[in-house]
């Protein structure tokens, strides 16, 4: 049911009065539409609805709904207050300069609630009032009229123009009083009254040549406004052919794009009479002031031309009235129709209305961004707008209305991907040719912790050198997260975990903003040679979300240990080590070897032996690499009995690192010739000499009590022979005691390993064998270095006496 609200106001002022007929404000309450009527001339903050309360808003909710309102014009005429939701006039509204030629001044507005989205249109009346007086185009008609002319002829008077429309138009006209002339109203076709004056009594120039007539026209407003021009009306001599049109109405049709200058229309009257009075002028008669702006007639051609600018959108139809008077004042009246045709010349209109300006990537699909707007001036299908946005983005837009369209997320977001849109709205009419419009809006996406940091390789490997400073930087780590702000903001903290008999926090800590791991004590790479741990990189997010690595610390060696000499052994009681070597050994005889190691690895651990002094230089030779030291040539009679050399032992790092070792070569050609000799080696001035001299006194007697065992067994041996009267050969064999190969506290160690001796005498003859084998050796020598057969030393002397003259030995490591 439509509510009808009437109002009649009525104002005075001094002499002149304005009337307000009515003021009707009609509010027509539907779902989405609301109707008002508003009357022209209303001051400006005129109340024209309550908009809240007919949309059914409370108003307190009203101002925070995000409430928007569109009225479309040159002007605003209207605006909305936001705080009580009454819509009031902003701007005075003249309906005739607003809507000329219009029977209804209607103005389409909307009211958008940006947060719901919704729209509703409001539709808004402008009622004419009567605030225009009928006007005559000229202050004075001239009509000339011949003295011949018959009664009852019909003089075609100029109408009164009056922007008003329907009862406030002219509605009625009045002569002055004369008695030649009346007056005749005539209604046209479209409901518009014109005069006629009507020649009532034959006119005699000779007795009045001039009749000045007074014609009123009156509207039909309350109370009346009338405007007036005089007739001037001129007895002619007898013209009795008055012009004629070829066509009572001209009706043409122009595009609204024309040049100016352009011919719209050539009108043609013809007149039968000769001379003067057959002369035609053409003239407007009758033509508004838009059309006198935009057309020109040439009054000696009848070419009516274009010299303003047409628009379709301001108006389609001109219609003008064209008057024809020959020499002698005679006239005729013809119309001219001017359709103006639409050009698509106006692109299409987008306006934003509602716009979202970031949205969340986790944005569920439909969600609506913005509420968009399409206008085009146009008619027909050069008005009929398609709006579009790219294919190839997240968004698409459904159609709210005729001219609304909302954008809506259609496929998830992700900001990593892209992090913001530059959205271009297209609008496009269906015009020959089309038009379009762009406008671009931009959408920010706002990140979600979507994303864990991730390192850049799979795992990783460094290198430390040993003997590192507390707090050397190590290693470096680097992560990436492709989210943004607080959520890529990553911290890296190590896994503890236990590492031989602490907690990996002892070793390891890391700059948890930086990624830099720092050693929180010196490495050592004799302790331990890798260190193998998880590094954990935690976002900033909520919640967070993080990944770990796996990191391998490499500890490298460095030169931070000199060889140690394991054999010869360095001597606890100040005696240096004694190696036995038989006087008859040939060439190549291999002496001793000395053996050492390095804690170091690598290079650092490859060891080099140096013979760096001797008391004969030529006599011995050194292993570059394997530290044997052999005879170089036989050895002569006046090489000294003792032979001291000192080896060096050096590893190849950088820089070196050494150890040296003296050892002591003791020249023998039998057992007891080394007993006495070892007699005569001097007793070193150290505080341990009596100990050493205690243990070489032991070593010496417990060689005589083998000496001892051996004769009473080769004693044994004779007799036995003697009994079995055996003359052939024959042999013996012993098992002996062990004989050392060293003097002082190692070489009394080693003397009392088991040594095996096979001992093999013949009988016969004087000459005796006694076979050394190299398998008798220390237990420094392994099995593999043992040689599948004995290689035997003849020792030649009385077989009565069986003295012993030489012993060989063979040391191994």
């Amino acid at each position: 049911m439509a509510v009808a609200r009437h109002f009649c106001l009525r104002f005075y002022k001094d002499t002149a009065f304005i009337f307000i007929i009515f003021f009707c404000i009609v509010c027509e309450t539907a779902t989405e539409q609301i109707h008002y009527s508003v009357p022209e001339e209303m001051p400006k903050g005129s109340f024209v609805g309550n908009v809240a309360k007919d949309l059914r808003l409370d108003i307190k909710d009203f101002s925070h709904y995000g409430v928007s309102f569109v009225c479309r014009g040159k002007m605003e005429y209207f605006a909305l207050n936001n705080k009580n939701g009454h819509l009031y006039i902003k701007e005075r509204l003249d309906r005739e300069q607003t809507c000329p030629q219009i029977q209804r001044c209607l103005f389409n507005c909307e009211v958008i609630i940006e947060d719901a989205m919704k729209i509703y249109t409001i539709e808004v009346e402008i009622i004419d009032v009567n605030d225009n007086a009928p006007s005559f185009k000229s202050a004075q008609l001239q009509i000339k009229i011949s003295e011949t002319t018959e009664r009852g002829t019909r003089f075609r008077l100029e109408d009164a123009q009056d922007p008003d429309l329907g009862m406030n138009s002219v509605q009625n006209y009045k002569l002055s009083a004369n008695r030649h002339f009346s007056l005749d109203l005539q209604t046209r076709l479209d409901s518009a009254k014109y005069a006629e004056i009507v020649l009532e009594t034959s006119l005699d120039r000779e007795e009045q040549n001039v009749h000045d007539l007074i014609l009123t026209a009156f509207d039909g407003g309350d109370p009346p406004k009338s405007g007036t021009t005089q007739i001037h009306i001129i007895v002619l001599d007898a013209n009795d052919n008055a012009p004629i049109f070829s066509q009572p109405v001209y009706k043409v049709t122009i595009a609204e794009n024309v040049p100016t200058g352009y011919t719209v229309v050539t009108v043609k009257a013809t007149d039968l009479d000769e001379g003067f009075n057959k002369e035609i002028t053409y003239s407007f008669r009758k033509i508004s002031d838009t059309a006198s702006q935009n057309f020109h007639i040439n009054s000696e051609t009848g070419e009516i031309i274009l010299v303003g600018k047409l628009d379709y959108e301001e108006s389609t139809l001109y219609e003008i009235e064209i008057q024809a008077i020959d020499g002698g004042g005679l006239f005729n009246i013809s119309e001219v129709e001017i359709f103006v045709s639409d050009v698509n010349d106006n692109a299409p209109e987008i306006a934003v209305r509602s716009l979202a300006n970031s949205v969340p990537e986790d944005s569920q699909a439909g969600t609506a961004i913005a509420l968009i707007n399409v206008h085009d001036d146009d008619s027909g299908e050069n008005g009929k707008v398609i709006c579009s946005i790219p294919s190839n983005i997240p968004f698409q837009l459904t159609k709210a209305n005729a001219n609304y369209y909302t954008m809506v997320i259609a496929r998830p977001l992700d900001r990593e991907q892209v992090a913001a849109y530059n959205i271009t709205i297209s609008a496009s009419d269906q015009g020959m040719p089309p038009l379009s419009s762009t406008t671009v809006i931009l959408l920010q996406v706002l990140d979600k912790n979507d994303n864990a940091p991730y390192f850049i390789q799979p795992e990783y490997t460094f290198y430390i050198v040993e003997n590192n400073q507390r707090g050397d930087s190590i290693f470096s780590l680097k992560t990436k997260d492709p989210d943004w702000g607080e959520n890529s903001k990553t911290t890296y903290s190590i896994i503890e975990s236990q590492m031989f008999d602490s907690s990996l926090s002892s070793y390891l800590s890391i700059n948890s903003e930086t990624g830099v791991g720092y050693a929180l004590r010196t490495f050592d790479y004799e302790e331990f040679r890798e260190i193998k741990f998880l590094v954990k990189a935690q976002d900033g997010g909520s919640p967070p979300l993080s990944s770990n690595v796996s990191v391998t610390l490499f500890i490298l060696d460095q030169n931070d240990n000199a060889p140690q000499i394991l054999y010869p052994s360095p001597p606890t009681d100040g005696s240096t080590g004694i190696e036995l070597a038989p006087r008859s050994s040939e060439p190549g005889y291999l002496v001793t070897k000395v053996v050492a190691v390095d804690a170091d690895s690598g290079q650092n651990a490859w060891l080099s032996y140096q013979l760096i002094k001797a008391i004969e230089p030529g006599l011995f030779t050194l292993g570059l690499h394997t530290g044997e030291i052999r005879t170089a040539r036989f050895f002569l009679e006046k090489d000294a009995l003792k032979q001291s050399l000192v080896v060096l032992v050096k590893d190849n790092g950088q820089p070196p690192m050494s150890a040296s070792v003296t050892v002591t070569v003791v020249l023998a050609d039998s057992i007891p010739d080394m007993l006495t000799d070892l007699s005569s080696v001097p007793v070193s001035e150290d505080p341990q000499s009596d100990l050493t001299f205690y243990l070489v006194t032991a070593m010496a007697f417990v060689s005589c009590l083998f000496l001892a065992f051996l004769l009473v067994l080769l004693a044994l041996k004779l007799r036995r022979w003697k009994n079995s009267q055996l003359c052939d050969n024959g042999s013996l064999n012993f098992s002996g005691a062990p004989i050392s190969q060293f003097v002082g506290i190692d070489g009394v160690r080693a003397f009392l390993q088991s040594y095996c001796h096979e001992v093999s005498l013949t009988s016969g003859s004087r000459k005796s064998q006694i076979f050394f084998p190299i398998g008798s050796c220390t237990n420094t020598l392994t099995a593999q270095q043992a040689p599948d057969k004995p290689d035997p030393i003849l020792l030649i002397g009385d077989s009565n006496t069986l003295t012993e003259e030489a012993a060989i030995h063979q040391v191994s490591t």
